[in-house]
């Protein structure tokens, strides 16, 4: 449903409004400009009857004015997924509206059908009830540095998870798997090793899976610890990931990688072994088998540094694979002011990237996460973080599904096997 907020001045929001209920829209609300400010800013008590009626809002129509369209009223909209329609006349309402990374201001002088038009032009269309998407492989992929790796492949698998959808959690770390740690999960056990293992030996099915595999709990995801030991990564070739990946996107609706942060082939240079193992073949062959890419770098001048210089090698090695940018752990004391703008016009002039996903720093969220070793949507549901991971997967992943998806994948995995209790003997 289309919910239109007028912050305008009362002659041109009523003049607005028909036009707009004539094009469809299903709920329009008007708000003095005076009022966005202690609405927005958490400097200031905010206008109770200002603050319901940006409550499900889809879209904000305002002035491009300095006091109005701010760096708080961009953070607001961005934490709320809401979209800015700026209006403006002049060359100064243009520089604002540009420097915030906003499309160019609505003139004020159109008539008010254009305008009501060209707020519409400006949304997203409505997405299409279609069946549930077709398996696929999503690998998580970052520069070296701890950019939130980890933490953002738990939070997807989470969020893929909703609905009622089958998730796969891998790590494929081959330098510092952490996802079991992260999860409070055993590493002792079966895992992607022991999968990478039978893979190559062509026993990987899915009573297999489900046996070595660690259900997360309260969501329908499995997770599939990595090595824990450094010295294991021969294990993990490029061979075995391979077939490993293609087993569990054939038993899992979505199956999200965490891979590591080297992208280097160069290892033939100081080998005299054509076919030796590689430290980096996990990450290689997961990048290879990924339907989708989800690149993730921390929102800081070292780790924007970091991801330009890595970036190229992604997408040489990505092909034509979509690659979805993510900016993790978004605040505004490392980077200055308008940290979104910044970086949003640092990573489009050295790297094309026009497209990408804000992910606010939740240090509380986090640390709750992190001490009862459970993903943050479960301790913590009304994280920011929660919501921008939401909004990423609902408009690049995962469309919304019809009720009566398909869920022949769950009632396969029902008659499953039981697993072996925690602390049987199994054959790995």
């Amino acid at each position: 449903m289309t919910r239109v907020v007028l912050v305008l001045e009362e002659a041109l929001a009523a003049a607005i409004a028909p036009e707009l209920a004539a094009e469809g829209v299903a709920e329009i609300a008007r708000v003095a400009p005076e009022h966005v400010a202690a609405t927005i800013s958490c400097a200031a008590a905010p206008d109770a009857a200002a603050a319901a009626a940006f409550d499900g809002a889809t879209a904000v129509v305002l002035p491009a004015i300095a006091g109005i369209l701010t760096s708080d009223a961009v953070a607001f909209a961005d934490r709320q997924g809401i979209r800015l329609v700026p209006v403006g006349d002049d060359s100064a309402a243009a520089r604002l509206a540009a420097a915030f990374g906003l499309a160019a201001p609505v003139p004020s002088v159109w008539s008010p059908r254009d305008i009501a038009r060209a707020v519409l032009a400006a949304q997203p269309p409505a997405p299409e009830l279609a069946p549930a998407p077709a398996p696929r492989t999503i690998v998580v992929w970052g520069p070296h540095g701890s950019p939130g790796r980890t933490t953002l492949a738990i939070a997807l698998a989470t969020e893929l998870a909703r609905g009622g959808r089958h998730v796969a959690l891998v790590d494929a770390d081959s330098h510092a798997p952490a996802v079991a740690m992260t999860l409070g999960l055993p590493d002792e056990g079966p895992g992607f090793p022991v999968a990478c293992r039978q893979a190559e030996r062509g026993t990987l099915d899915d009573v297999e899976l489900h046996r070595i595999s660690v259900p997360l709990g309260g969501v329908d995801v499995d997770v599939f610890a990595g090595i824990n030991r450094p010295s294991r990564w021969p294990e993990l070739s490029a061979v075995r990931v391979s077939r490993a990946l293609a087993a569990c996107a054939g038993w899992a609706d979505h199956t999200v990688v965490d891979v590591a942060a080297s992208l280097e082939q160069d290892e033939e240079i100081v080998s005299d072994i054509v076919d030796g193992p590689r430290r980096n073949a996990a990450t290689l062959a997961a990048v290879a088998s990924a339907d989708h890419i989800v690149a993730v770098l921390s929102a800081d001048p070292v780790g924007v540094a970091r991801f330009l210089r890595a970036y190229p090698d992604l997408r040489a090695l990505a092909g034509t694979t979509p690659v979805s940018v993510v900016v993790n752990r978004l605040r505004g004391g490392t980077v200055g002011v308008d940290a979104r703008g910044q970086i949003r016009r640092t990573l489009d002039r050295y790297a094309d990237i026009r497209d990408l996903w804000f992910v606010p720093e939740d240090r509380r969220g986090m640390d709750a996460a992190m001490l009862a070793a459970r993903p943050v949507a479960e301790v913590a549901p009304r994280s920011t973080l929660v919501a921008a991971v939401r909004r990423m997967v609902g408009a690049e992943l995962v469309p919304p599904a019809p009720a009566s998806a398909d869920l022949s994948r769950r009632a396969r995995r029902r008659s499953a096997p039981r697993r072996a209790p925690r602390g049987a003997l199994v054959d790995v």
